[in-house]
């Protein structure tokens, strides 16, 4: 199992296709907080709704300063249906081999209905400006955890 991040951490570097296939980087967005969230699947009933919340957010969250990257183990094909169906506006990028998501810690052993199953761990990461890690939250519900974030980050 990956290594959890902690504040003070560098956050690993990534260049993940998004919907449209294009190259995001997180060096993209130096200058700017960034909180990258891991998801298991798109189309799924609790990736739609924490998607959606980061969108009804995106404005506050923009105005305060942080941009918003959504990482899956999905192909960019799955993303772009999860991007029109739910008119989503924050970034998606995909992540099939698990490597960007392994990374960050966010890929491991979880329990699920009460086994315990390897895959995608529900977690978000807050990067600041220079790249560290400022806050690392791992099995995070995917209800309520973008209010959670919001009164976090005091915004």
């Amino acid at each position: 199992m990956s290594e959890r991040l902690k504040p003070g951490d560098t956050a690993p570097a990534f260049t993940l296709p998004d919907a449209d296939g294009n190259d995001v980087s997180l060096a993209d967005h130096k200058g700017r907080k960034v909180i990258v969230y891991f998801y298991p699947a798109a189309l799924t009933p609790g990736c739609t709704k924490q998607a959606c919340d980061f969108t009804d957010n995106l404005g506050l969250l923009t105005d305060a300063g942080y941009d918003v990257i959504g990482v899956s183990p999905d192909k960019p094909e799955k993303l772009a249906k999860f991007r029109e169906k739910e008119n989503l506006k924050v970034t998606l990028v995909g992540d099939p081999a698990k490597e960007t998501l392994e990374a960050y810690g966010a890929f491991g052993e979880k329990k699920l209905y009460g086994k315990t199953v390897t895959g995608v761990i529900r977690s978000t990461v807050v990067v600041d400006e220079d790249g560290k890690v400022e806050h690392a939250f791992y099995n995070v519900k995917a209800t309520g955890h973008v209010a959670k974030i919001i009164k976090d980050l005091k915004i």
